[in-house]
């Protein structure tokens, strides 16, 4: 990990020093995707087997999951994991339903009634990735908020194995949470499939759902496209900052560095920290539990991306964050809550010595499928309220037009759309012709 005194820097430097690691655009990247996309909207069904068939090793005949192979799947599963996943899906349920938008309705003057009313989304893509590790969580996550919020149709693709089988655990949770439909479907081509749809996957209004750079690319292509699909977010590698006093664990914060940096080679761990002695034992502690991980290659990697940033105080610590505008910020200092007012951008904030992040990826309650790669300045993270419209419904009574239309009508004329002004003149000279 790099070194860093923040005070040290100029503004140029610190904009390099909380620089991410570049996310791939190449043209190589750009063009491969295009071409997967393109083929999947000319050939359908028949271009997703041979991708199937291509990248995941899979012949298929049907693409999407039967009924006794999700009966399969759970019965493949250990007693000890279904009761992990429907635990988590309950604790997910409890808060997203508590999170929830409500409807809302209010005069805002005599006799104008405005009302916000909602929608659910008609059909929602869920994604759910297997590349290094599948993930049954992200199952949940999606699931989870799509039926608090009445999506009539969801539908989850996946990738499928080489023997012809998604993970057994993903199938579970898919199950659980109430999704309709699940896919043998991975990568670019799965994005492409529900977002144009083919004979075997509809087409969907919206996708959700993390995935690698392919993924990625995919997703930002259809929703480029006005014929594509909407998505939940921009996206990048996984990331998280933690800041921490001279009285923080460095075992905890060591093991919460890690914990990001195990999920691949592009993401990165930044420690801002008044203290050097601490960020001395960190750096330490880093190493020791690294060497002990089956994917200590892979955080190795993603370390060398990273940084132990020193700083003045925690209060410049938090300028340090909002700057960067993490995914995950983990606050491990005395008195966490009072840093909590001056968080202004991260995707799920972490409070005090027993929160690690991985309680937020799993059963917390809260959604793991948050923005990357300095989105969190201007995105959230998924929750009900992304898989829902807000419909706003007015109404106004012969008074409410007559309290509030010569408002209307002198900022129509201020605007020049005579029509406009005329919408509300008319009516009122109707009433007046009446009276």
């Amino acid at each position: 990990m790099k070194r860093i005194d923040w005070n040290d820097l100029d503004d140029a430097g610190r904009a390099a020093a909380l620089a991410r690691p570049a996310q791939s655009r190449a043209t190589e990247l750009r063009e491969g995707v295009e071409t997967i996309v393109a083929a999947v909207r000319a050939r359908g069904d028949e271009a997703l087997r041979e991708f199937t068939a291509r990248y995941d090793g899979a012949g298929l005949d049907a693409l999407d999951v039967r009924d006794d192979e999700f009966a399969a799947a759970e019965a493949r599963l250990s007693p000890e994991l279904k009761a992990a996943i429907r635990e988590a899906a309950e604790r997910i349920e409890r808060f997203h339903r508590a999170a929830a938008p409500t409807p809302v309705a209010v005069e805002t003057a005599p006799g104008v009634r405005v009302e916000r009313i909602l929608r659910p989304i008609r059909r929602v893509g869920l994604y759910v990735p297997a590349g290094g590790a599948p993930l049954p969580s992200t199952a949940i996550m999606l699931g989870v908020p799509a039926a608090i919020a009445g999506c009539r149709d969801v539908l989850l693709c996946t990738p499928v194995q080489a023997d012809g089988r998604c993970d057994d655990a993903v199938l579970y949770a898919a199950k659980v949470t109430g999704v309709h439909r699940v896919f043998k479907l991975g990568g670019a081509q799965a994005i492409a499939a529900m977002a144009y749809g083919t004979a075997s996957v509809p087409r969907c209004d919206k996708l959700f759902g993390p995935g690698n750079a392919w993924v990625t690319e995919a997703k930002l292509q259809v929703a480029g496209d006005p014929d594509g699909a909407a998505i939940d977010m921009p996206a990048g590698p996984s990331e998280v900052l933690v800041i921490a006093d001279g009285d923080a664990d460095p075992r905890f914060v060591a093991a919460d560095l890690l914990s990001q940096a195990e999920h691949g080679p592009d993401s990165q761990v930044l420690l801002v920290s008044p203290s050097a002695a601490l960020l001395d034992r960190v750096e330490d502690e880093v190493e020791r539990q690294r060497r002990e991980l089956p994917r200590a290659d892979i955080a190795a990697m993603a370390l060398a991306e990273s940084r132990l940033v020193r700083v003045r105080d925690l209060v410049q610590a938090l300028d340090v964050s909002n700057r960067y505008a993490p995914e995950h910020l983990i606050i491990q200092t005395a008195d966490p809550r009072a840093l909590l007012d001056g968080v202004e951008s991260a995707g799920s904030v972490f409070l005090g010595d027993w929160t690690p992040e991985s309680l937020g990826d799993y059963c917390s309650g809260s959604n793991h499928v948050l923005p990357t790669y300095g989105y969190a300045r201007s995105y959230s993270g998924v929750s009900v309220a992304s898989f829902q419209k807000q419909v706003t419904v007015q109404e106004a009574s012969a008074e409410g037009l007559r309290a509030i239309g010569p408002c209307a009508a002198t900022l129509a004329a201020a605007e020049q759309l005579e029509a406009h002004r005329r919408a509300v003149t008319l009516r009122l000279a109707a009433m007046d012709a009446v009276a």
